[in-house]
């Protein structure tokens, strides 16, 4: 009762399991999803809890592959088609739908449309709870960046000045999303400098982590901070790419980046890849995923071990 379940692509195995588990919402991406929740539901006795998802069309000022919230995105349904969209679910029997959602996407620093979301949902869950529907939440989604350098942190501080004020006076549940502002800094890639290589009157820093271990600058130029994993490094400064052994041209962590030169066998920590860096990774180009350590209070342990060669053939056919 404290799970809200969303995704595009939804199975009518898991809307099943979500509906036989009573959870808090299940945000429906449209209205031939909310139809087969409605289907499940009556299959399995119950009445299902559903929040629809709306595309407010607002530009989230990130990347375009993490942008969620614009009219041509595959998220949602357009936020003007809400209401009547409500009125034909009153049809079902075994759907109640108790919500709205929105997310408009990620890495999003600047808390102006984060606002603008906020202010449309409140709105149209006011309108909702007029037509007699019974709303209980409204999920202003997240997106909440972490700030590279030279960039301006959106703080919760910032983040709630932005948004409650269209919110505070709202008598419905409000769920946010922090997500990857949260898990993001917990956690760090440490990879080892395999050697230095200048090429063109360019170097470039050769580590033995890859695009397969941490595919976001790879796949939409995320920038995540490197640094050595020694104490405070003294020595010549230099710009570099610090790179991967993968054979593509993206498989790179930073390019001209200023940095402390690199030694041979050298450890680095590539920061804030706790969202999003192991679950993207992948035995592309036949490399074994690293294995995860717990740090905490001082100790650590393994909870996840690396993959050896049989773990990646174990699934082909003798």
């Amino acid at each position: 009762d404290r799970v809200v379940f969303s995704g595009v692509g939804k199975t009518d195995e898991e809307m099943r399991f979500a509906v036989e588990r009573e959870l808090l919402a299940i945000n429906a991406e449209s209205e031939r999803e909310i139809e087969k929740i409605e289907t499940q539901a009556a299959a399995a006795g119950v009445r299902g809890r559903v929040a629809l998802r709306v595309n407010p069309d607002i530009d989230a000022r990130s990347h375009p592959y993490i942008s969620t919230g614009r009219r041509h995105n595959k998220f949602g349904i357009e936020i003007g088609r809400a209401r009547e969209i409500f009125s034909r679910a009153r049809r079902y029997e075994n759907v109640r739908m108790t919500g709205i959602q929105a997310h408009i996407g990620s890495q999003i620093l600047d808390p102006a449309p984060l606002a603008e979301s906020a202010r449309e949902l409140a709105a149209l869950a006011t309108e909702l709870a007029d037509d007699g529907h019974p709303i209980e939440t409204v999920d202003i989604g997240g997106g909440i960046g972490i700030a590279g350098e030279g960039q301006v942190v959106l703080s919760p501080e910032r983040y709630a000045g932005a948004v409650v004020p269209h919110l505070e006076r709202l008598p419905f549940k409000i769920l946010i999303e922090p997500g990857r502002a949260i898990v993001g800094p917990a956690g760090a890639l440490v990879t080892k400098v395999l050697y230095l290589k200048e090429s063109s009157g360019k170097l470039f820093v050769i580590t033995d982590a890859g695009m397969n271990d941490l595919l976001r600058p790879a796949l939409y130029g995320a920038i995540h901070s490197v640094e050595s994993v020694s104490d405070a490094r003294v020595g010549e400064s230099v710009t570099a790419d610090v790179v991967g052994p993968i054979c593509e041209t993206s498989d790179f962590f930073l390019r001209d980046a200023l940095m402390k030169k690199p030694q041979e066998g050298e450890l680095l920590a590539i920061r804030d890849v706790g969202a999003y860096g192991f679950a993207m990774s992948s035995n592309y180009n036949f490399r074994g995923r690293p294995p995860e350590v717990w740090v905490e209070g001082g100790l650590f342990r393994l909870v996840r071990r690396r993959e050896t060669f049989a773990d990646i053939v174990r699934t082909e056919g003798e």
